[in-house]
């Protein structure tokens, strides 16, 4: 080997070799403060580029949720509401089934009426309150389905279907005007209830199949978004024991490579002792 004071070839090959230990170390302190062994495109651009991706629909299935969590309560009030009415078209049952009495006294008669009307009323209170969010299946003041996203790309959506059970509509037959004050009325009333009282109870059973659809798609979309993060994480997280092992033996070679660059640094000297007389 040529002694030069011009060129230490050793001490380059040390020097190269203590800055791919140095690199390597930025590395593996990266992915230790990171977690992630793939955290940006330079890593490695088609996996980088997978779980951005993945990680768009992760974030998109949040905004599908939420919409499923809307749905759940629009329905959930709404079929709170329907079982009110259904127990009150009861009540009003029981009252007009009492009126069709021909031995009651105009005052009794007066009294059963007072309490139907009582009942109608509380009936349309109840619809008019089914609001969530701006949202009521029940009372006629939407005029169209309430839909809800189902999958990442806003493609397909739930749908929560109205249930019109205002008084004189094609479901609740009855009306605000009605009354039992005579038997003819009651007969009348009862033959309308009694088709009101199927009607509804099917409109509820309606919403309830549907609420019971929109429970099961949330509890799908919930898997799907726990799977996406696990499959994110399978293709860039770190591997934290194997990367705090690969830390110390970087943290040896680096000690080990600053000696090496330190003795070949030093080998010029010796040529001072071929001048030395």
């Amino acid at each position: 080997m040529t002694l030069s004071v011009n060129t230490n070839q050793p001490a380059l090959i040390a020097l190269q070799n203590l800055n791919k230990t140095n690199n390597d170390m930025q590395g593996v302190q990266t992915r230790i403060n990171t977690g992630l062994t793939i955290s940006s495109a330079k890593d490695n651009a088609a996996v980088w580029s997978i779980a951005q991706e993945q990680r768009a629909d992760m974030n998109a299935l949040s905004a599908v949720k939420m919409s499923l969590d809307r749905a759940t309560s629009v329905a959930d009030v709404a079929l709170a509401a329907g079982e009110s009415v259904s127990d009150l078209l009861s009540l009003m049952r029981e009252k007009v089934v009492a009126a069709k009495d021909t031995s009651l006294t105009t005052k009794s008669r007066q009294a059963l009426n007072s309490d139907f009307q009582g009942l109608i009323k509380n009936l349309n209170q109840v619809l008019s309150s089914a609001t969530f969010d701006g949202a009521n299946l029940l009372n006629g003041s939407l005029t169209a389905d309430v839909s809800f996203l189902a999958d990442a790309d806003a493609s397909t959506a739930i749908t929560l279907n109205l249930q019109n059970l205002s008084l004189g509509g094609t479901i609740n037959t009855l009306t605000i005007t009605d009354d039992i004050l005579d038997v003819a009325n009651a007969t009348n009333v009862l033959a309308r209830l009694d088709a009101t009282m199927g009607a509804v109870n099917q409109a509820v059973g309606n919403i309830g199949t549907q609420a019971k659809q929109v429970e099961a798609h949330q509890t799908f979309v919930s898997k799907l978004s726990d799977v996406l993060e696990t499959g994110v994480g399978n293709l860039v997280d770190a591997d934290l024991a194997k990367e705090s092992a690969r830390l110390q033996a970087l943290q040896v070679k680096q000690q080990l490579g600053a000696q090496a660059l330190s003795i070949a640094n030093s080998a010029p000297q010796i040529i001072l002792k071929l001048f030395n007389g």
